[in-house]
């Protein structure tokens, strides 16, 4: 029998702790809650799964896979967003290797020399990380863990030690929180500042932060950025406070109230004094 249950009682932190202890092999998936007109054990509203948001596999206690359902999991799309191939390279990959499974595709590179092993390797574990510290962040949602339930063999997994996943992930949580704060809403858009010339000069920025800063326009919202380049909240939001700290970017600002997910308002932030203001700016550069 599956473990089911909603993240509102059982945190992923605790999931992972679980199947680690245990050294479970299986597959745990989370889905968006559906509510219900039944009330659960703790007397809050009964949430019935929806569609599939997230799917991340163990074997023996260990992780080997995370996939998100709105994000792009595929080898073409990690080697791209880990910068080990060009978004013109992985437009004519796709294109002439529609069919091809991760691991023949990943074969096809390394021998064309278009990527080392190591490069797979390493992004491959990369984004399944990103994807399960993003999942850290998660507070509510239908679960289950299906027992010896994996991948098919034609996906990349790379074995990763779970002790080291809940410690960072623990780290990372705070740091998020931090974001969140700084950037409550990622329906908003970005705009240059006034100076950009200026401000770009001589500045030496990641190939991520200058993919983000291509997608820079008043009509592109932060999601619809974050999207377009197969991040995470967790991630956008990282990228978006180091540039606006820069002075390289500005939100743009408007009257309207902002929502969050169930459409309540979410107040205003209080003014913070410009001591804890720079505290905050130092956590952050030492992501």
């Amino acid at each position: 029998m599956p473990l089911q249950g909603n993240l509102r009682d059982f945190s992923t932190t605790q999931l992972l702790n679980l199947i680690n202890l245990a050294g479970k092999t299986g597959t745990l998936a989370i889905f968006e809650g559906i509510p219900t007109k039944d009330k659960d054990a703790m007397g809050g509203v009964k949430m019935a799964a929806g569609k599939e948001r997230a799917r991340v596999a163990f074997k023996t206690g260990k992780l080997i896979h995370a996939a998100l359902d709105d994000q792009d999991g595929n080898l073409v799309a990690v080697l791209n967003k880990a910068g080990k191939l060009t978004t013109e390279q992985a437009r004519i990959i796709r294109e002439r290797a529609r069919n091809t499974s991760d691991k023949a595709l990943a074969l096809l590179l390394i021998n064309a020399n278009y990527v080392s092993q190591k490069d797979v390797v390493s992004s491959v574990q990369q984004h399944t990380l990103d994807v399960v510290y993003d999942l850290l962040s998660w507070h509510e949602g239908p679960f289950r863990f299906d027992d010896d339930q994996l991948p098919g063999s034609d996906r990349i997994m790379v074995p990763i030690d779970l002790e080291n996943v809940i410690i960072e992930g623990a780290r990372r949580i705070k740091q998020n929180e931090v974001l969140i704060q700084e950037i409550p809403n990622l329906d908003i858009s970005l705009k240059f500042p006034e100076n950009a010339k200026e401000k770009y000069k001589g500045v030496h920025l990641s190939v991520e932060e200058w993919r983000i800063v291509s997608f820079v326009n008043p009509k592109n919202t932060i999601r619809q950025i974050a999207k377009a380049n197969n991040m995470s909240d967790l991630e956008i939001r990282k990228i978006i406070y180091g540039l606006l700290q820069a002075g390289l970017v500005q939100l743009v600002r408007s009257s309207a109230p902002i929502l969050d997910g169930k459409g309540r308002v979410i107040p205003k932030a209080p003014a913070v004094q410009e001591t804890v203001v720079r505290r905050i700016i130092d956590r952050i550069r030492s992501i």
